[in-house]
């Protein structure tokens, strides 16, 4: 029979129905009056057990707990002891058999009040480090603190295996002032899943949640979040990390390979239920050894965030803080970074702030509300992908975000994000008409608060972590992506040349015949090339979706096909900016790109496709070798035209400048099938020239026709040059040529 106790029937009502927001000051030891005399109360709720007893751990003597209500409340009181002594509960379960365990609520809370102000305020940078599931040592014992930001729900919970899934086990505190929920339980095992359940009192709803924080999440179709200590990896990248400024300064050659790890390679005869996946160790020996044997100096994931769906890529992204489990561990990715720089490999993550799935699990609609979202779809939902905008105007939101970005670049050791969707932030308009968006507060379509984020997110990683990228995936013509925000820029370091990409496949899909009409396609970004510092992309965008594959792209026969794709790698090697180049692309992928299979690798065993792949081997090797074609990317002194007016022939002539003037390569670019034999191209200086690159070597495919002997230089003006000579042409060909 239930009988009298020491707390108010109201807030054991709260406790057993599961809607009390302030458990700790209900269960555990409390001092309470007996008589006339302080004295102490230890209670407890626990549904499922059918008796309890409090152990004391110094003397191990039990005292029985009385049963205060049928539903499993609990409570034993201690005459005139007045201070709270060090126990455990013994409980006795249905069967009657006895588990003793430590009570979560005899502990306190971890997170401090200066802390919580800071997240309200958006300036908790390290938020990372409270928030979530964190390891915790509290007076001699072992457990895991959880923290999550709640400020409408009415009641959090955290459940899992450890207490079957049962939310009115494991109540949480929340700090109301800071909407804060937290509760530290004691000896639970790395690997534990677990989830929040909310119950909502704005809308009286409950929902189970992965933790917004969480380091680790089951495999899909699994959607809890897992316990982990991502602080238990020893690294050795201490050389790479304090040469990393250095090696990632704007005049040193950045050629990056862009890798879906899910479908770069697949493990053959691997059990289904693996999907092949290959682990993040394996994949980094054998990633590693590809990129050096390529020429890359780094690799860039499209997004490896916990998503629930193969084929949102990672751009529906769940688990802000969780590398995918398809391919293993925290400490597994912690290693393929590792090991990466160890071997002289950057790595740089596909970050995605611009936008998250509707996923019941997930960020939306946290605790019964808009919490991370904008409530009016005018402003909070992207049409086009079907997913919610970030609330960058709210102080918390932007501190998940700010939080998010310096950990990837601190706790996994990253050299760069690369910021997708950044014109959809940009714009409040962006893919709407009319009437479906809402103009800021001076009724212009910029979007001020994400405009501040994203200045905000440049000066905070950069000061954050020294030496790191950013780079903004941003395809309208937004002035000074890649200027400092003191300038008024956006602070990115690095910007995609999308408008670079779209004129020159445009180009080079149209047969050769037409090409004459169309040069300026060639030549435009030169007129824009350094307002911004570009990365030349050929990404995963353009071999989906219809678009075919980049060798597929190409007009002609089966030997034009690959000729004309030599020949926009090699015009993309010449042009000024850093480079980027999707997987497959580099050794002829014939069909579009798909995440679910494995590249087509076997295509190597045809001679055409194993010389495209030495071709573009040799020339990210070349693009590292020479200065002239690194040094100077973003300015006018690292390039000049020789000649770009010669449409009718479609050849093209340039320049390439080191930092030093005198150290030059000279480009020339053929567009035609047919070879211009005897073709006059001025030079800079007098003497003899060579060939350091031809796409036309027979070695990579070729038709052999070259300038095997040297080009002489001759004291006739050409082109506004004040030297020029003649040359062989090869068909649909790139040349480049260094003074010997």
């Amino acid at each position: 029979m239930p009988q009298q106790s020491t707390t108010n029937p109201g807030e054991i009502a709260a406790i057993v129905g599961a809607y009390h927001g302030a458990p700790h000051a209900v269960l555990g030891p409390h001092k309470i009056v007996i008589d006339g005399e302080d004295s102490l109360a230890i209670r407890a709720f626990r549904p499922l057990d059918r008796q309890i007893f409090v152990v004391e751990i110094d003397t191990r003597q039990r005292y029985p707990m009385s049963r205060i209500d049928d539903a499993g409340f609990f409570e034993a009181t201690f005459p005139q002891r007045t201070e709270p002594f060090a126990y455990r509960l013994i409980l006795v379960d249905s069967a009657g058999a006895e588990h003793e365990i430590e009570d979560p609520y005899r502990f306190p809370l971890a997170l401090t009040e200066y802390e919580m102000y800071l997240h309200v305020e958006g300036n908790f940078v390290y938020s990372y480090e409270k928030l979530g599931a964190h390891a915790r040592t509290v007076e001699g014992v072992q457990g895991v603190n959880f923290a999550v930001w709640a400020p409408n729900a009415e009641r959090v919970s955290v459940i899992g295996p450890f207490n079957e899934w049962d939310n009115r086990t494991h109540p949480m505190q929340l700090h109301a002032q800071f909407g804060i929920w937290e509760l530290f339980i004691p000896n639970l095992p790395e690997g534990m899943p677990y989830k929040y359940s909310l119950k909502s009192r704005l809308l009286g709803y409950e929902i189970d949640k992965a933790d917004p924080y969480g380091f680790y999440a089951e495999q899909r179709p699994n959607t809890d979040s897992r316990i982990w200590n991502i602080n238990q990896y020893t690294w050795h990248d201490d050389d790479w990390l304090a040469g990393r400024t250095a090696r990632q300064a704007l005049d040193k050659p950045i050629n990056i390979y862009e890798v879906h790890l899910g479908s770069w390679k697949r493990a053959l005869g691997a059990p289904a239920a693996d999907n092949g996946f290959l682990n993040y160790r394996d994949l980094a020996h054998q990633l590693v050894t590809y990129a050096h044997q390529m020429g890359y100096t780094h690799i860039e994931l499209l997004p490896i965030t916990e998503h629930p769906f193969d084929g949102s890529w990672g751009y529906q992204t769940t688990g802000y803080f969780a590398p995918s489990s398809r391919f293993g561990t925290p400490s597994d990715f912690q290693y393929f970074v590792d090991y990466c720089h160890q071997h002289g490999i950057g790595v740089i993550l596909d970050w995605v702030p611009a936008h998250f799935p509707k996923d019941a699990h997930g960020l939306a609609f946290f605790d019964g509300t808009h919490l991370y979202e904008h409530a009016d779809p005018r402003l909070g939902e992207h049409q086009d992908w079907g997913t919610k905008i970030f609330n960058f105007g709210r102080n918390e939101v932007r501190n998940f975000l700010l939080s998010n970005a310096v950990f990837w670049l601190k706790h996994y050791h990253l050299d760069g994000l690369r910021v997708d969707a950044v014109a959809s932030m940009l714009y409040l308009d962006y893919s709407r008409e009319p009437g479906q968006w809402v103009p800021n507060r001076y009724g212009g379509r910029e979007n001020l608060e994400a405009i501040d984020f994203i200045r905000r997110f440049n000066e905070l990683t950069h000061v954050e972590t020294p030496g790191i990228l950013t780079i903004a995936e941003e395809s309208t013509s937004w002035p000074m992506v890649t200027r400092p925000t003191y300038m008024g820029g956006l602070g990115f370091d690095l910007k995609w040349n999308m408008g670079w990409m779209h004129d020159i496949l445009s180009y080079m899909q149209k047969d050769p015949i037409h090409r004459r009409y169309h040069q300026s396609e060639v030549t435009f970004s030169l007129i824009y090339a350094f307002h911004e510092n570009f990365v030349l992309p050929f990404s995963h965008d353009e071999v989906v979706h219809l678009k075919r594959s980049m060798l597929d792209k190409m007009p002609g026969d089966l030997w034009q096909k690959f000729a004309n794709l030599r020949t926009l790698y090699g015009y993309m090697t010449g042009h000024p900016g850093k480079k980027l180049l999707f997987m497959g692309d580099e050794f002829g992928q014939w069909t579009e790109w798909n995440e679910a299979k494995s590249l087509d690798w076997h295509l190597l065993e045809w001679p055409t496709h194993q010389q495209l792949q030495n071709f573009v081997a040799d020339l990210n090797h070349l693009y590292q070798r020479e200065p002239a074609l690194h040094q100077v990317e973003f300015s006018w002194e690292g390039f000049q035209w020789i000649d770009f007016s010669d449409a009718e022939q479609s050849v093209i002539s340039f320049i390439r400048r080191a930092a030093n003037p005198a150290d030059f390569l000279v480009v020339i670019c053929n567009f035609t099938p047919l070879p211009r034999l005897g073709y006059r191209v001025g030079l800079p200086v007098n003497g003899m020239y060579r060939e350091i690159m031809n796409s036309d070597w027979m070695h990579y495919g070729g038709s052999g026709v070259a300038n095997p002997h040297g080009i002489g230089a001759e004291a006739l003006p050409w082109q506004n040059c004040a030297y020029s000579a003649t040359l062989n042409l090869p068909p649909l060909a790139m040349m480049m040529l260094k003074l010997a």
